[in-house]
């Protein structure tokens, strides 16, 4: 069985490796026996990761429903593993679909010919790497703040549990399956995200890839000043126009199934991350240790940059889909018939309908929208002071 995902993204490729060995993606061409292991192992994962995790969130805000600091104290961690839940019921309800975007766009970008169409490739790869590199870092340095900052005989995060959990060994085995499940659920939920935003980014690398061959129409027919395309070069120019148009669908067609799997998905993040990026801020001005405070700290801007990602990854596709009409305008139109130079206005006047990615259908995702959400989440936390006082 192999565990390797292969991918031209190196975020992908480690995402969707990320996934398989939590068992949430399954190899392919699997017996339908090993495919019941397989489904079996990831049902338990998911119980022993994050499901029981929340049931001992869930009973302990119960108990303390009433007390705001320590009700905050609770709902920062149930709410982030209340939309991982959500967003791995998506994932696996349509991986089939998730799958085929995956293979079309891998395949897309493996096709890439010429020194600047690979180089494109590359910059996607090398980008969408640094930015999964940024927020492995964040969630590294939150996770091993909370692992170290507890007091003695006290847990990392508040929780209740059907037992003693300040006797060993219970403390013992409390303290080690909230590290562990923490730790992984964390690496798991950047994953999921690194996978979405790393779709996006290779949909934004193919408009790019469209752009350059747009520019390059007229490339190797040594296109002369003082004349017009001959007949033959204006056979070549049509049939390389056709495939641009078909590029183009393609990608048209990958950001509309995008927006098909993961739109419900975001909008219940961005949802949570309005009481997530909240309660965390509300926190952490009431936290005196150091270790906790960094940790917290962290927490926040990994919170505030998981929503980042989705927007700043949108809005640059809407921006990417907007240079197509120049890219027409920069090839040899002027020495084309008019029946192409027709083609090449239309190709223009589609390319006017930018391409978006919304949330829930009506939040259109941008650095606006960014914006927004980080302003509604200071207006929360600071009503969440008032109420506190």
């Amino acid at each position: 069985m192999a565990i390797l995902v292969k991918n031209v993204n190196f975020s992908i490729s480690l995402s969707l490796t990320m996934l398989r060995l939590v068992g949430f993606w399954p190899p392919e061409n699997l017996s339908w026996d090993k495919k019941i292991v397989y489904n079996c192992y990831g049902m338990l994962s998911l119980m022993f990761l994050l499901g029981s995790y929340l049931i001992f969130q869930s009973v302990g805000m119960w108990l303390i429903w009433g007390d705001l600091p320590l009700m905050t104290g609770i709902a920062f961690v149930m709410f982030t593993n209340v939309a991982q839940l959500v967003k791995i019921v998506n994932l696996v309800g349509r991986r089939a679909l998730i799958s085929s975007i995956i293979a079309s766009a891998d395949e897309v970008l493996r096709s890439a010919e010429g020194v600047e169409a690979k180089a494109i490739v590359k910059r996607c790869n090398r980008d969408t790497l640094l930015l999964c590199v940024i927020y492995c870092c964040l969630t590294f340095v939150t996770m091993l703040g909370w692992a170290t900052s507890p007091e003695k005989g006290q847990l990392p995060l508040r929780a209740w549990y059907p037992y003693d959990e300040t006797q060993s060994p219970a403390y013992e085995l409390s303290y080690c399956h909230q590290i562990g499940a923490l730790f992984v659920m964390a690496f798991v939920n950047m994953s999921k995200d690194m996978l979405v935003t790393a779709l996006i980014a290779q949909c934004r690398c193919s408009l790019q890839l469209l752009v350059l061959r747009l520019k390059t129409l007229g490339q190797g027919l040594h296109i002369t000043e003082k004349s017009h395309l001959t007949l033959e070069q204006e056979l070549v120019v049509k049939s390389r126009l056709r495939s641009c148009v078909e590029h183009h669908l393609r990608a048209l067609e990958a950001a509309q199934q995008l927006q098909y799997c993961f739109s419900e998905h975001i909008f219940v993040q961005f949802m949570i991350s309005l009481i997530i990026i909240c309660v965390s801020a509300f926190q952490l001005v009431s936290v005196t240790n150091p270790v906790r405070m960094m940790a917290m700290t962290t927490y926040l801007l990994a919170m505030m940059y998981q929503v980042f990602l989705y927007c700043y990854q949108a809005n640059q596709l809407s921006e990417e889909s907007s240079e197509i009409a120049g890219a027409v305008y920069q090839c040899p139109w002027y020495k084309m018939s008019k029946p192409l130079q027709r083609s090449l206005l239309i190709v223009m006047t589609r390319s006017q309908r930018l391409t978006k990615i919304t949330a829930g259908g009506f939040i259109t995702l941008s650095l606006a929208s960014f914006m927004g959400i980080i302003k509604m989440s200071y207006s929360m936390f600071t009503l969440l002071r008032q109420l506190d006082m």
